[in-house]
């Protein structure tokens, strides 16, 4: 077959290095990196590549590790991999999962935890033991912070546990996040083996390390944004060419733009209309050059996001402690459900975050005076996982035409996992259809 991918992301990746070995496929991308939301920056102010954002994975992502090891690529030397650990900047926190076999290694871990009264880790426990007895399923409609107010989680706790983790997953705050999906992941990462709740940072650019090896196979058209989409008997064409299927592995409001046209009938309209009413959350990444290497030997740690000081830094990144790090010895901050820090303004939003790290790693190595930085904002970086949000199907109303992207109907929220489960489905949907 011929077929056509439009969007060259982790789902579109994937969907092609699943294709292109058995049919012909072109690849068409409005941009000029591969990786869509999670790609490679060529051209920063450090004058090497960065990423549009700082990424971390988990051992839970077994499809996606699974695809780059077919594809030849050493995942032990491609990541940075560490033992799951929340460890607070200011040194109040500390919990490390520890070297033993799943459940002991977030027992122990949990046992020898800092910053956590005995009562909260008694809680923690207890909420873990509970969903396990569910089989991890939680009541329809619920959201984060109803299952801890349900399981009588505390305030230390939800702020300086579960908060941290859900923004982190869920890129959704905790009044509306859904629960089901951070059950999900819980299940997959804290839940599951030793290895799947380790965390992976990547020590290449997110365009490198893999989407380039899933393409290698496909024609690639770069710079390319698909204008129109034609059903015919035969297929579809895409901007004037025939293909005998095509893949939108696009985000929500990109699928629309194409499909609308298409849609004549009362149910394709009303179709649409829910693919239109996904909404979507920034996540801010600032990155910072030091004058020289930063001698903290934590490679990521937890920040307090404090709104009432414009602190809205929650996790950093210290790429001096990453061996082989593609970032050099750049330090990089992460704010998830970035719309508020938006606001502030760009300069604002460095000297207020810069002030936060200062304040907060004072008991640590001392922090280095900084030469620049660059702050990059992925306006729509996920989609918001709340309750009600509209996951639809890979098929369409359109028999040639397959959908594939993280807001598809998976186990998970918004993340580079449910993105390449979503693609190797949607490859196989088109594979198996008559």
């Amino acid at each position: 077959m011929k077929i056509a991918i439009v969007g060259a992301g982790w789902a579109g990746a994937a969907a092609a290095s699943q294709l292109s070995h058995q049919h012909q496929v072109t690849v068409f991308e409005a941009a000029r990196q591969l990786g869509g939301r999670a790609r490679c920056v060529p051209n920063s102010v450090f004058g090497h590549p960065i990423d549009n954002g700082q990424h971390l994975m988990l051992g839970a992502y077994t499809q996606t590790l699974q695809l780059m090891r077919k594809l030849g690529i050493n995942t032990e030397q491609a990541f940075h991999r560490t033992e799951l650990g929340i460890i607070s900047a200011d040194a109040q926190y500390q919990l490390r999962a520890k070297a033993l076999p799943a459940p002991l290694h977030m027992a122990a871990g949990l046992l020898m935890a800092k910053g956590y009264s005995w009562s909260d880790k008694h809680k923690l426990i207890r909420l873990q033991l509970a969903l396990q007895q569910q089989q991890w399923q939680v009541p329809p409609q619920q959201t984060v912070q109803q299952l801890l107010q349900q399981h009588q989680q505390s305030h230390t706790l939800i702020e300086h546990f579960w908060q941290p983790l859900c923004l982190a997953a869920m890129n959704t705050p905790i009044d509306i996040a859904c629960a089901q999906l951070f059950a999900n992941v819980l299940r997959d990462s804290l839940g599951g083996r030793r290895v799947d709740s380790q965390m992976l940072i990547p020590k290449q650019d997110l365009s490198t390390l893999w989407a380039s090896h899933a393409l290698q196979h496909s024609e690639l058209l770069l710079g390319h944004r698909v204008q129109s989409l034609i059903p015919t008997d035969m297929g579809v064409q895409v901007d004037g060419q025939h293909f005998d299927a095509c893949i939108l592995a696009l985000p929500p409001y990109d699928c629309a733009r194409l499909l609308e046209p298409l849609a004549s009938t009362l149910q394709e309209q009303a179709w649409l209309q829910q693919v239109q009413s996904v909404r979507h959350r920034p996540i801010a990444t600032l990155y910072w050059q030091p004058r020289s290497p930063w001698l903290e030997p934590e490679p990521l740690l937890m920040l307090h996001e404090q709104p009432h000081k414009q602190h809205y830094g929650q996790w950093l990144f210290n790429h001096h402690a990453i061996p082989n790090s593609f970032a050099r010895n750049l330090i990089s901050v992460v704010i998830s459900n970035a719309g508020d820090a938006s606001l502030l303004g760009r300069e604002t939003l460095a000297q207020k975050t810069e002030a936060q790290l200062r304040e907060q790693t004072q008991s640590r190595s001392p922090l280095p005076a900084f030469k620049q930085h660059e702050l990059i904002i992925e306006k729509r970086a996920t989609f918001e996982a709340t309750p009600t949000a509209f996951r639809a199907e890979e098929n369409t109303f359109w028999p040639a035409i397959k959908l594939a992207g993280d807001w598809l109907q998976n186990p998970y929220p918004g993340v580079l996992e449910g993105a390449v489960r979503s693609g190797i489905k949607s490859a196989q949907a088109l594979t198996k259809q008559p």
